[in-house]
């Protein structure tokens, strides 16, 4: 219960990075406890900031997130709507503390915003989970292999991220 707790609270005021908690969930329960504990916690975590979002309104998500951000948020939901957004929630990197704030504005049902955080933040929850029960286990060999995995995407990820947004736009004007 403590380490969900945690998890909560690292996705509403984020006092350790959001891997590294994965990671020591892995560590200390094991990869697929800790995947499931990491999980209930990002779940919760993502709903009430959706909640917040919603129940606050614009002028205080503002005071978190600058008028940009929140515009880039806009755009790529209007134009893309759920299909993107949950492309943003597996996207590595992205910031989805932000985005559940932003989501909370929209006109999403509560049931699909859910369903889209649960899900989409489940790859990189699994794969930080893995990696620490690997390094519990002593199984170097699997850290290693799935911690360059994961450092590759995440650089292409960065890297290619404007290349991806301006793909998922030209896909959507051409439907």
């Amino acid at each position: 219960m403590a380490f969900i707790a945690m998890q909560v609270f690292q996705v509403l005021i984020a006092p350790i990075p959001g891997e590294a908690s994965g990671f020591i969930g892995g560590y200390l329960f094991g990869a697929l406890p800790g995947f499931i504990y990491s999980s209930i916690g990002l779940t919760l975590g993502s709903w009430i900031n959706f909640s917040l979002g919603r129940l606050l309104g614009k002028h205080w998500v503002l005071k978190l997130i600058p008028q940009h951000r929140l515009d880039r948020f806009n755009s790529l939901v209007k134009r893309q709507g759920v299909i993107v957004i949950f492309i943003l929630f597996v996207f590595p990197g992205f910031p989805k503390d932000y985005l559940c704030l932003f989501l909370g504005l929209s006109a999403i049902p509560i049931k699909v915003f859910m369903v889209l955080a649960g899900i989409g933040r489940m790859p990189g929850t699994f794969a930080l989970s893995l990696q620490g029960a690997y390094l519990y286990e002593r199984m170097y060999g699997g850290f290693a292999l799935i911690f360059c995995l994961c450092l590759i995407a995440a650089i292409a990820a960065y890297r290619y991220r404007e290349r991806l947004y301006q793909c998922i736009e030209r896909y959507n004007n051409q439907n």
